[in-house]
């Protein structure tokens, strides 16, 4: 089972933390780039932050110094910990693990901060 999926989500007040979890069975997930999205009402999904295979890291402006983002490959899992966290924050959050062929995406965990 390719799909990842996500966990860790919930209701944070604004200055607190949070962090989600992206896993799948897949035993070859640490070969895999993963993408966290989030997708606010009325709004369209946007890359949150990456990490490549190797370890590549990127962030989305408002996400550095805020976000970061790890794996633990013998877990098969992506964590994106979210701290100093706003209400603006607040979306669905979706991991996507792309394997260069395919991109698989989770269902989605809802992170509501509230202010």
């Amino acid at each position: 089972q390719v799909q990842p999926v996500e966990s860790g989500g919930g209701l944070v007040q604004a200055g607190g933390s949070l962090r989600l979890s992206c896993t799948t069975s897949r035993r070859t997930f640490g070969s895999y780039a993963v993408g966290w999205f989030r997708q606010a009402p009325g709004r369209q999904r946007e890359l949150v932050a990456f990490i490549g295979s190797g370890g590549t890291t990127w962030f989305a402006d408002y996400a550095k110094g805020r976000f970061t983002i790890s794996r633990d490959n013998a877990k098969n899992t992506v964590y994106l910990q979210m701290s100093s966290l706003k209400p603006e924050d607040t979306a669905v959050y979706y991991c996507a693990a792309d394997e260069g062929t395919s991109t698989y995406w989770g269902q989605g965990t809802q992170v509501t901060v509230s202010s």
